[in-house]
């Protein structure tokens, strides 16, 4: 009996950590991770998110970001720029380190967001308090659009954020 209870034991254990094990295979997710990195002039710049797409949707209506509302930027776990050195973005210092990507959409004038909480599921515990800097930037017209949502960095510091037909750059020096 005891040997049987064992059996039966190992056997949920095993099939809960098999279980566990392919929820983590983020690949998997219908808005997988990407990551963008890339070196400028000293400081290594990397953002972590995850790409949603469009799937006949309406970015503004039926996706984020909302006009007026602050957006993880991204999908899933919120979107995480990191850099190595200290640097300026759009001419304003951002100490190296770890942050929350976030941005609100006002038409066409985007409002970038570097905030010291960047561990955490979208922007449901986002709070304006914990922003470090703040940047304004206008975005443009893209075509062909752009079904995933992608970040690229450029050597010389441009960060481009392509979704939709909607690109929206910031510098980082």
């Amino acid at each position: 009996m005891k040997y049987l209870f064992s059996l039966v034991l190992f056997s949920f254990v095993m099939l809960a950590s098999f279980n566990s094990c392919a929820q983590k295979d983020k690949s998997k997710r219908p808005s997988p991770p990407a990551l963008a990195t890339q070196k400028v002039g000293e400081a290594t710049i990397s953002i972590n998110y995850s790409q949603p797409s469009i799937k006949g949707r309406t970015i503004g209506k039926d996706l984020e970001p909302m006009d007026g509302k602050v957006w993880r930027t991204g999908a899933n776990e919120a979107t995480v720029f990191e850099t190595d050195k200290d640097v300026m973005v759009e001419g304003k210092a951002l100490a190296k380190g770890k942050y929350g990507l976030f941005s609100i959409k006002n038409g066409d004038e985007w409002t970038i967001i570097f905030n010291k909480t960047w561990d955490q599921w979208g922007a449901f515990k986002y709070a304006e308090a914990d922003d470090v800097l703040r940047v304004k930037v206008k975005s443009k017209k893209l075509a062909p659009e752009a079904e995933k949502m992608t970040f690229s960095i450029s050597a010389e510091g441009l960060v481009a954020l392509q979704w939709g037909d909607m690109e929206v750059d910031f510098t980082v020096k």
